[in-house]
Parts: C-alpha cells; sequence; structure tokens
C-alpha cells in the first residue's frame, strides 16, 4: 500500500511538528514489505497511492481525490469560539473537509467525544491512536544537566512549563500560573512572543534543543501544566520519559493518558496546581509505555480499513 503523508508541518517547533516527524518514523519502522509512505506537501503526489493523510488540520482537503485520513489534535477553538477566532472562510473549510474525511484519527477518547459533539462526525469513521515521548528522549546525565543549567542560569530548584508562547493561548493559563503564589522559581521553555516578557516573576528560556529540553527536565522538581484544556498532553509524557515528576490540571485527556502516573489539581485552582507541583519527588512514574512504533501500526491498520 502507497500512502502519501503531508509533511508540511515536520518543521514546526510546536507539537504538531513532533508528531508529523514521530509518526513518519513510526510508519516507516512498522510498514509491510509492500508499504511505502511518500513525503508530500499538501495533497498532490503520486497517483498510484491509496491513501493521503494529513496529519495536521491546515492540511485537510475537500479534494483529496483518493481516501483521506486527516488528524486531528483537538477542536478547542470550536469549542471556545468567543477566545479563538480564527472563523475565516479558510478555516471553515478545513473543518468541512474532517467532516467528509473517511477517517478522522485523534490522541483520545475525550477528543474523539468532542469530534462527535461538535462537528457531528459518527464513531465509526474516528479512530484513538494514542501519541508518545519521542524515542530520543531520556534522563540526562549530571554533567549535561550541570552545563545546561549553567549556561542558562537556571536556578537550583523550580518547576518548568514546556510549550509555545509565540502568542497568547487563553487555555494555557500562563498569566494565572505566573501571578499564582509559589516557593520555587518557574521557569518557561519555549519559543516566546514579546508577550510573554510581561508575565511577571517568570525565567524565559526560548527555543532549546531536545538534548537541553531533556537536562531542564532532569534538572527540575516538577512540570506544571494549568491547562484547563488538552487534546493529549505530550509535555507531560515527554517529563515522565526524562524521570521529571508531572502535577496538571484535571482535564479528561490528561486524566486519560497519564492516570495515576501525575499530580492533578482542580483546572480553576492554580495555586493548588503549584503546591502540589512543588510538594513532588522523584523517583518519578514511569511514562506511559504506549511507542510511536505502536502509533504506526494503528495508523497502517486504519489505512487498510480504506483500501
Amino acid at each position: 500500500m502507497k500512502v502519501l503523508l503531508d509533511v508540511r508541518g515536520a518543521g514546526d517547533v510546536r507539537g504538531i511538528g513532533r508528531y508529523v516527524r514521530c509518526l513518519l518514523d513510526g510508519l516507516r519502522a512498522t510498514a509491510g514489505p509492500d508499504d511505502e509512505v511518500a513525503e508530500v506537501q499538501g495533497g498532490r503526489g503520486r497517483s498510484d497511492a491509496g491513501v493521503f493523510h494529513s496529519p495536521w488540520l491546515d492540511g485537510a482537503l475537500l479534494r483529496a481525490g483518493r481516501p483521506q485520513v486527516i488528524t486531528l489534535h483537538d477542536v478547542v477553538p470550536l469549542k471556545r469560539r468567543r477566545e479563538y477566532l480564527r472563523t475565516g472562510f479558510r478555516f471553515r473549510l478545513r473543518y468541512l473537509a474532517v467532516q467528509h474525511a473517511d477517517r478522522v484519527i485523534v490522541p483520545t477518547q475525550a477528543v474523539a467525544d468532542d469530534v462527535t459533539t461538535h462537528l457531528d462526525i459518527p464513531e465509526d469513521r474516528i479512530r484513538v491512536v494514542h501519541e508518545a515521548a519521542a524515542p530520543h528522549l531520556g534522563p540526562a546525565d549530571p554533567a549535561a544537566v550541570a552545563a545546561v543549567r549553567e549556561r542558562l542560569d537556571l536556578p537550583e530548584d523550580f518547576v518548568v512549563w514546556v510549550g509555545g508562547m509565540r502568542h497568547p493561548d487563553p487555555r494555557k493559563r500562563l498569566p494565572e500560573l505566573a501571578a499564582a503564589p509559589r516557593e520555587l522559581p518557574l521557569v518557561l521553555v519555549g519559543p516566546a512572543g514579546p508577550w510573554a516578557n510581561d508575565l511577571p516573576d517568570v525565567q524565559l528560556t526560548g527555543e532549546v534543543s531536545d538534548d537541553d529540553l531533556c537536562a531542564i527536565y532532569s534538572a527540575a522538581r516538577a512540570l506544571v501544566l494549568p491547562s484547563d484544556d488538552e487534546g493529549f498532553g505530550l509535555t507531560p509524557v515527554e517529563a515522565l520519559r526524562c524521570g521529571c515528576p508531572v502535577a496538571c490540571s484535571d482535564v479528561p485527556a490528561l486524566r486519560e493518558v497519564l492516570g495515576d502516573r501525575a499530580a492533578f489539581a482542580p483546572h480553576d485552582d492554580v495555586a493548588a496546581l503549584l503546591a502540589a507541583a512543588e510538594a513532588l519527588a522523584r523517583p518519578a512514574p514511569a511514562a506511559p509505555p504506549w511507542t510511536w512504533e505502536d502509533a504506526g501500526r494503528a495508523t497502517w491498520d486504519v489505512y487498510r480499513e480504506l483500501v
């Protein structure tokens, strides 16, 4: 079977980039002798391909010319229309394409339920395929931790948040996190726009390499995730993979993915969340056992349903 995979998002520094890169590796590692994945920029490609897969909403096509699979990581803009103003014509067309897709892959059952509710897509066209930490992430050795601590001037003890900050995102609740009382310094890791410089009493690292990210996870007291809505929660899985304890908001997707591996606090109580993070100690629980090869096998199964 030949599959066209839209890889335009692979260079994205956010979770979508990680998803595209890791899924591509997982698909190739689990392909059968007659299976092939062709990287394409959009939906155009070989006429003999049996399936087109868009791993993000931005690549969804109204007319793919072959069976189409779309990965939908969440439907937050549909659930919170007043906060997310992407209501233009092209944006609506993409969701229309999702509604007409042959299969929709989602990372959790929580997102599957949202897709059914907000896009009226029947359950028999939705498939849950979990994500995972990238296989090269893991605990950093003490020398690497010491080097990153010195280079980035990290505190001796701190809690960390990881993600993109180029634009404010209401569901991430970073202003509330920065303003909440705490005992330990708060370090925010990820590419940031000018607005983030106004967050009080936090340390910004900017974008970091994966090696540095592993060292930061290995140095931190805990990862804190105050989001009041998530589709999967990749950073907590990454943190656990690196031995970093996790405290997060009690929302359905995070409960589904993390189970008893994290400390949970009510999603509207950021102070309680920070207190829970500061109370955590190593060793952290093991990360969920799901791998990208598991995701690759499950995704090939979705393709085979259509051919």
